[in-house]
């Protein structure tokens, strides 16, 4: 939808065909997928200290190292592998980052199977319902919330790597458990009416 009449979000740079795609198909939508929200919290946590841009710009070559983000694939990722992954120059080389994936991998596992899914786990960080927001302006986005620094705590509880309260609402965002999109966005009322919970 590349009309230049539709207003959107106020963070969007509409130059960037593929910035423009993300925002209107994927960012703010409800994720219960597991294997979505893994790739979409590897891919955070990626971004830590970046623009989500430069990750973004690299998805698919992450989506090729890390085996579609397959978690239970990548949670086997031995010394080998991390240290190949770490020369790879299709995604951004940071040892500590790529460790930290295979980390998780292993911690997102454990809470699959105590909770019977990763989903499960974390909605339950918001009631199992999506906050939506009312932003005006970019000075309206929160950086994070008592519920990211909820989620975020109990991630580095259970032993997650890259997982700051930031980089944990920028999750939050991404996958719907937020609608942030801005007040005057055409995608914000969509979302509400497609995914309204009762």
């Amino acid at each position: 939808m590349q009309n230049q009449d539709i207003c959107r979000c106020p963070w969007l740079d509409e130059t960037k065909p593929d910035y423009v795609v993300y925002h209107d198909e994927e960012w703010g939508v409800p994720v219960h997928d597991d294997n979505k929200l893994f790739e979409f919290l590897t891919l955070e946590c990626m971004q830590a200290g970046l623009s989500w841009y430069t990750i973004l710009k690299r998805r698919e070559a992450y989506r090729k190292a890390f085996n579609d983000f397959d978690v239970c694939k990548v949670a086997g990722f031995d010394e080998s592998k991390i240290a190949l992954l770490s020369t790879d120059a299709s995604i951004i080389r940071h040892r500590g980052k790529i460790e930290a994936a295979v980390n998780n991998a292993k911690r997102f596992i454990e809470i699959q199977k105590e909770f019977g899914s990763f989903a499960a786990y974390q909605w339950s960080f918001v009631g199992n319902k999506t906050i939506v927001n009312s932003i005006k302006t970019l000075e309206d986005y929160p950086v994070t919330t008592k519920e990211s620094d909820a989620f975020s705590k109990d991630l580095k509880k259970r032993g997650f790597k890259f997982v700051g309260s930031t980089t944990i609402y920028a999750h939050m965002q991404a996958c719907g458990m937020v609608n942030d999109h801005a007040n005057g966005c055409y995608r914000k009322k969509q979302i509400i009416d497609q995914f309204q919970q009762v």
